[in-house]
């Protein structure tokens, strides 16, 4: 129990008050996934949208591929601004 404990003191230490300024081959390859599956997303939903018949679903599907775009859009500013808060943070 006590070494639970130290290891939560230790965790609150740790905590980062801001982003580093650079970017480790890792967090490339993951911001690198992030962008291939929110595209691929995108794309699926905006092609399974286009063959649905029902417009609830057609509905459901368009709003997803939006949201994803949303997403790709976001990580693509926050990489040419990294110095900026983004406008969902201002908000």
């Amino acid at each position: 129990m006590q070494q639970q404990m130290q290891s939560n003191q230790m965790q609150q230490q740790n905590i980062m008050p801001q982003p580093p300024t650079i970017i480790t081959g890792k967090d490339q390859f993951y911001i690198s996934d992030m962008l291939s599956w929110n595209l691929l997303a995108m794309k699926k939903a905006h092609f399974f949208a286009q063959q649905c018949t029902d417009p609830e679903i057609k509905m459901a599907l368009e709003q997803t591929g939006q949201m994803h775009q949303r997403h790709y859009q976001q990580i693509i500013s926050h990489l040419q601004n990294p110095n900026q808060p983004s406008q969902s943070q201002l908000q």
